[in-house]
């Protein structure tokens, strides 16, 4: 060591501070055990870790080198992606038309602090399944508790959010897309006899719903043809979804014809807001006049009722311009009001509906309340799957951890999560809370944005959205 160049202890120094810098910043120390082979690396170097230089093989130098290149890269990437930056894309019309389908983002998991992974040895670029081979692309053990570094901020009020599927904890792989929960109550119902909800108490209530949720699980589980195998998930290695946070912690929440209220005032509704309308036209509507006004080809076929009838989402601008063009269009309405099939809770009677939903309390770290049969079903997923306890109901009375109670005192924070195609977004209103957990980053910039309507040579790059602030989107 005494022979160790001066500027190798200057390297040495260098990033010995900036790792311990980074183990203060994550507060775990079991990060100390690296420091004697970055002492090794710089100082000793008893351990030949680039031996292959030494050697005479062309073939091995060149090899290695390749795979040195290959492993540091894996390893760089794996930690930005965890700690610093992360690249998501657009997949769906959800947030249309703030975010639009083939937008390129980078996220930034230090806005509101990065997760220390759950999940820690899984490979780097992937989310639970590795490509070609299709298989999971993590371990499972080890399995660390859900800790959060310090962060910029925390979620705001209208934020655009990445976060975890929360109702993604268990999948049929058949259909990874469904909700299984939804899927299992949906299928239930179709099973059983129709049941008057109305005259039943709420206990009668649980009971039914329960034969129901048992039922169309079963039926899941039995027909591996059509639903695949069902598997579970680590919370960091669920599904990522990207909706915006229209609800915080102890806020209480309820949609009126549309509109969503908070503690009873209402909510800014986004810029580009999107209701879907039964456009009824002349004729086909032209292509090109429905690209200037961002309707996608997806929202000219998908949602074709009839001859010269479209069920499509449209912004109010987009909305004006049809009405406008009287040679084209005959009239807008708007759709009927629904459930879309079953609304959370799944397991309550509720008369809810997409455009007029709730009120509903969403559940703050800290916060106590009152647990009654009635508002169970909207809590006990948070009580029972996302905080971990044993909740039971017998003989009308609940029990949680195998004691009877009537008070619950949540352990997280909740968010409500909504997209901005409001008639074409599987958020909230279907799965429910996003617990704190589940929050991924807060998307900052487009970095590149392909319209999956056009080719090259048509218009497929979006040269207006390039390099554009998700947060000037509102």
């Amino acid at each position: 060591m005494s022979q160790t160049p001066r500027r190798q202890w200057i390297k040495f120094a260098t990033v010995l501070v900036l790792y311990v810098i980074f183990l203060i910043w994550l507060r775990s120390w079991l990060g100390l055990v690296v420091i004697p082979f970055i002492f090794d690396a710089y100082i000793t170097k008893l351990i030949p870790w680039t031996w292959w230089k030494k050697s005479k093989n062309k073939t091995v130098l060149a090899v290695m080198s390749w795979v040195d290149a290959i492993v540091f890269a894996l390893v760089a990437v794996y930690f930005v992606n965890l700690y610093f930056f992360q690249n998501y894309v657009i997949p769906s019309s959800s947030l249309e038309k703030s975010l639009l389908v083939g937008d390129y983002l980078f996220v930034s998991k230090m806005s509101y602090g990065a997760r220390i992974p759950q999940t820690p040895l899984h490979m780097p670029l992937t989310q639970h399944t590795l490509p070609v081979f299709n298989c999971k692309s993590y371990v499972e053990w080890p399995h660390w508790d859900y800790k959060r570094v310090s962060g910029l901020g925390q979620v705001k009020l209208n934020d655009i959010v990445v976060f975890n599927f929360p109702a993604g904890d268990t999948v049929a792989t058949g259909n990874p897309a469904e909700d299984i929960y939804r899927m299992s109550y949906q299928l239930g119902r179709q099973l059983a006899q129709p049941v008057d909800m109305s005259r039943l108490s709420p206990e009668q209530q649980r009971e039914v719903f329960d034969f129901y949720y048992n039922a169309g699980r079963k039926y899941i589980d039995e027909n591996p043809q059509m639903f695949g195998k069902v598997i579970t998930r680590p919370v960091d290695r669920r599904e990522n979804y990207v909706k915006r946070c229209v609800g915080l912690p102890g806020q209480t929440l309820q949609i009126k014809n549309r509109i969503v209220y908070l503690d009873g005032k209402p909510n800014k509704e986004p810029d580009n807001v999107q209701y879907r309308y039964l456009v009824h036209t002349k004729g086909v509507l032209p292509e090109d006049f429905c690209h200037e006004l961002g309707i996608s080809k997806e929202d000219l076929s998908a949602y074709f009722v009839e001859e010269s009838t479209y069920n499509m989402p449209l912004t109010e601008a987009a909305k004006a311009a049809l009405l406008g063009r009287k040679d084209l269009v005959v009239s807008i309405e708007n759709v009927p009001d629904d459930d879309a099939g079953g609304l959370y809770p799944n397991n309550k009677q509720t008369g809810w509906t997409v455009d007029n939903y709730g009120p509903v309390w969403i559940p703050k770290k800290g916060a106590s309340i009152d647990l009654t049969l009635d508002n169970l079903p909207l809590y006990e997923r948070p009580i029972k799957n996302y905080e971990g306890n044993a909740l039971e109901v017998k003989g009308g009375k609940i029990y949680i951890n195998g004691q009877e109670t009537s008070k619950y005192t949540f352990k997280m924070d909740y968010y409500w999560m909504m997209g901005d195609n409001r008639h074409n977004s599987a958020d909230s209103r279907f799965w429910g809370f996003v617990p704190e957990d589940h929050i991924v980053g807060k998307p900052v910039f487009i970095w590149l944005s392909l319209d999956p309507d056009r080719n090259w040579t048509d218009g497929k790059i979006r040269w207006n959205r390039l390099f554009r602030f998700v947060d000037s989107i509102k």
